[in-house]
């Protein structure tokens, strides 16, 4: 499967970002989703995953309560919103997709990934 991450950018802290992934090329049911950032200088870290079916979702710490995983499996998209951002979201953005059973939080569990998305958030 191809993912295609869009909809980064610039934005100021507190304001709104909305990450869209479309996949192609595979059965996107087929797939648990996630999302994961890496920071200049940092390691890729998990921010949120959500099940084939859409009925379950799961979160990084640092973006619960901020930050929404959804999927739409009749357009093979999962979206990111990301509300109240911090300069600390600052990152890129990559979609992955994994066929292992369960929501997964390490990147070794995930088989496809998307080429990333710039998100800058200035203070």
């Amino acid at each position: 499967v191809q993912l295609q991450a869009s909809g980064g950018g610039l934005a100021q802290a507190a304001a709104s970002l909305r990450l869209s992934c479309a996949a192609s090329g595979g059965t996107f049911t087929n797939y648990n989703m996630g999302w994961f950032r890496q920071a200049p200088g940092k390691e890729r870290e998990f921010v949120a995953a959500i099940s084939r079916s859409g009925s379950s979702s799961y979160y990084a710490d640092p973006v619960r309560g901020r930050f929404a995983i959804s999927r739409d499996n009749a357009k093979n998209t999962v979206y990111l919103q990301m509300n109240n951002l911090k300069p600390d979201d600052t990152a890129v953005y990559y979609c992955a997709a994994s066929v292992r059973a369960g929501l997964q939080g390490l990147a070794a569990a995930y088989n496809y990934w998307g080429q990333g998305t710039q998100v800058t958030v200035s203070s």
